[in-house]
C-alpha cells in the first residue's frame, strides 16, 4: 500500500469522523416540543393558535383543546400568535437536558378599539332622495362579467391578447394544411370571394382597421 492511497483513507477516515460528530451535534439539539396553550383567566384551551418558529419556515397550530406538538432546536425562539390574544415568545433554553420538552402556555386576551361610527340621519326626505338616486354604485363580480363577455368586448380583446396555446396550434395546423393543399402551384386569391369581401365589410363597420393610438 502506497503512500498516496494511505493518505487518502486518512482524509476519508478525518471526513467521516468530522461529519459523524456533527450528525450527533445536529442530533442533540433537536427538541420535540410540546404542549397546551390556555387563556390566562380561566385555563380554557384555545384552539387555533399559530406556533411558529422565528426565522424559518416552520410551524404548526393548536388543536380544537390548544394541543400542539412541533420540532424545534435549542436556541430557537417559538412565537405563539392569535388573533383575539397578544403573542407570546419563549425561547428554547441551549443548555436543555435530553430532546423533549412540554410546556404550558397561557395568553393574555387582547383587546382591540376601533374608531367610533357616527351615523346621522339625511335632512330632508328629499334630500335622501336625490343622493340615493345620484349615487354611483360600483359594478359587482357578476356585473363586470357579463360586460367581459358581451361581443364588443370580446372583439376588442381579441385584438390586443395573444391567441392561447389551442388557437395558436390550430392557426398553425391551417397554415400546413393550406401549404399541402396549394403545394407546387399559386394559392387562390380570394378578391372574387364574396364570402371574403362580407366579412371585410363586417369588419370595416366594426371599426377592426381603425388605427389605434
Amino acid at each position: 500500500m502506497n503512500k498516496r492511497l494511505l493518505s487518502v483513507l486518512f482524509f476519508v477516515c478525518l471526513f467521516a469522523a468530522k461529519a459523524q460528530a456533527q450528525f450527533e451535534t445536529v442530533r442533540d439539539s433537536v427538541v420535540q416540543l410540546y404542549g397546551i396553550v390556555m387563556t390566562a383567566d380561566s385555563l380554557m384551551g384555545i384552539p387555533a393558535v399559530s406556533v411558529t418558529v422565528k426565522g424559518s419556515n416552520r410551524g404548526t397550530m393548536t388543536n380544537g383543546q390548544g394541543v400542539f406538538s412541533i420540532v424545534v432546536l435549542k436556541g430557537d425562539q417559538v412565537e405563539f400568535t392569535h388573533v383575539s390574544y397578544k403573542p407570546k415568545t419563549i425561547t428554547i433554553p441551549t443548555t436543555l437536558d435530553g430532546n423533549r420538552q412540554s410546556i404550558v402556555q397561557l395568553m393574555v386576551q387582547d383587546t382591540v378599539y376601533l374608531p367610533a361610527t357616527i351615523i346621522r340621519p339625511r335632512p330632508t326626505p328629499q334630500q335622501f332622495e336625490r343622493d340615493f338616486v345620484n349615487t354611483d354604485i360600483q359594478d359587482d363580480d357578476l356585473e363586470i362579467a357579463r360586460q367581459n363577455n358581451s361581443a364588443a368586448k370580446r372583439r376588442a380583446l381579441m385584438q390586443t391578447l395573444p391567441g392561447d396555446g389551442g388557437g395558436a396550434t390550430a392557426i398553425q395546423f391551417r397554415n400546413m394544411a393550406n401549404r399541402a393543399t396549394y403545394a407546387g402551384q399559386v394559392p387562390p386569391m380570394n378578391i372574387f370571394n364574396p364570402a371574403a369581401w362580407s366579412e371585410f365589410i363586417k369588419s370595416w363597420k366594426r371599426g377592426d382597421y381603425k388605427r389605434k393610438n
